[in-house]
């Protein structure tokens, strides 16, 4: 299909204008481009006004709506961050019935160094969970770059609390323009600001409790096992895993660490670096260690850095976490308890979690890094939605990405993959 016959439908993206700029570069292509917005936090960060059309009816009329816009408006591609969400699971579906492309993306599976484009579906819905290594290293005969090394720093971590505050306050402060808006979250929009809000002001706090703990841990002089926690009301934890709370997760880790692991070993529960405390995760881990009598041996970890506790950890546990990644490329012991696209037999532990304290089993570091490098080769684009730096890098490759007929794996598989662009360092 010619570029000029292209009709983009954006949906929600990330908090931002990385979808504003998205659009205008594939109308600069030729393309066209059309947004719906569901809030006004949509509507700020879309600069083309042309192209806009505000969604203010009741949720329960928006398949309707999708279906009636992908014919109107000849729609050939839907674009949306995320699929999971109701709005955009029922544009899924709407999509997969007109037989049109969904352009899905998602922070990066080797995140923060990268995001995450997919057609169709992502994380538990990414064709990544019917793919074998084996299938993969077939693919990766096609190809043959060097594997690039995550940088040191890359520094969005401040834009993203920052768009993520504003967007909230552009919702609530114009909720009059969209009554009938129903965040996807249980949690008020009123509510989500505030804790945006509160998360930028005490940053700085935060900064040095995060140090004082960290320090702790790295100089304790004792073995120890890494919890990498997740947000409670994160898709991937809610949709993909086997918990319906985050204390349901935190109970299972501290009763195996309790029954399983050696007396002088010790246990660090690393919290999300967007953590807003909606949950109260702290006060719930002292207190699951009291009961278990291991209070002294569990620590917690406010956000922070991951790589500097991973250097000195003798394994690590998640529900789904894409930091396990990081885990597995330094060849350390993973026991991933929900649905995730790297949790292959290769690479992660299936032991019962006491059993995995107690002697966990290593992964297979060779099939990792073919793993690794067939991601970096597909799905993985450098660059990031939040810095402007990361989004001048993302752009210079997802769009011929996006324009091209085969989806990442594909491509890759039948050896017309484009050239990857090497991960620069943004400092």
């Amino acid at each position: 299909m010619d570029i000029d016959q292209r009709s983009f439908l954006f949906l929600q993206g990330p908090h931002g204008p990385f979808f504003n700029r998205l659009a205008h570069m594939l109308r600069t292509a030729g393309a066209a481009t059309w947004r719906v917005g569901f809030n006004q936090g949509d509507r700020a960060f879309w600069f083309h006004a042309p192209t806009y059309i505000p969604f203010r009816a009741p949720p329960e009329d928006w398949p309707d709506t999708c279906r009636a816009l992908i014919a109107e408006k000849a729609v050939t591609d839907i674009v949306l961050y995320g699929d999971t969400r109701p709005i955009h699971a029922q544009a899924i579906a709407a999509a997969r019935q007109a037989g049109i492309t969904v352009h899905v993306f998602e922070e990066g599976y080797l995140r923060p160094y990268w995001v995450t484009y997919e057609r169709m579906g992502s994380n538990g819905n990414s064709r990544l969970m019917q793919m074998s290594i084996d299938s993969m290293r077939r693919a990766l005969a096609q190809s043959d770059i060097r594997q690039t090394d995550a940088p040191g720093h890359w520094g969005d971590m401040r834009q993203h609390v920052f768009y993520g505050a504003l967007y909230h306050w552009f919702v609530l402060t114009r909720r009059r323009a969209y009554p009938a808006y129903r965040p996807h979250r249980a949690l008020p929009v009123s509510r989500e600001f505030r804790l945006y809000l509160r998360r930028l002001l005490f940053m700085p706090a935060h900064r040095l409790e995060r140090a004082l703990a960290s320090f702790r841990v790295r100089n304790g002089g004792f073995p120890y096992h890494l919890v990498l926690l997740q947000l409670e009301h994160d898709a991937s934890f809610q949709m993909h895993g086997p918990f319906a709370t985050m204390s349901e997760f935190l109970t299972l880790c501290i009763e195996s660490f309790a029954r399983g692991a050696l007396p002088h070993h010790h246990l660090v529960f690393k919290a999300h670096p967007l953590e807003d405390g909606r949950v109260p995760v702290r006060a719930r881990i002292r207190q699951l260690a009291q009961a278990h009598g291991v209070l002294h041996r569990v620590h917690f970890v406010r956000g922070g850095k991951l790589a500097p506790l991973l250097d000195q950890a003798r394994s690590a546990v998640t529900v789904n976490s894409t930091a396990g990644q990081q885990v597995l490329w330094r060849g350390l012991p993973l026991c991933a308890l929900g649905q995730a696209v790297y949790a292959k037999p290769e690479l992660v532990s299936h032991q019962p979690l006491a059993e995995f304290f107690a002697r966990p089993a290593r992964p297979d570091t060779r099939a990792y890094r073919d793993y690794r490098h067939y991601l970096l080769e597909t799905s993985q684009v450098a660059g990031g939605f939040y810095s402007l730096r990361g989004r001048q890098q993302l752009m210079r490759q997802v769009v011929d990405m996006m324009l091209a007929p085969q989806d990442p794996y594909d491509a890759l598989s039948s050896g017309n993959a484009a050239p990857r662009q090497q991960l620069q360092v943004v400092r």
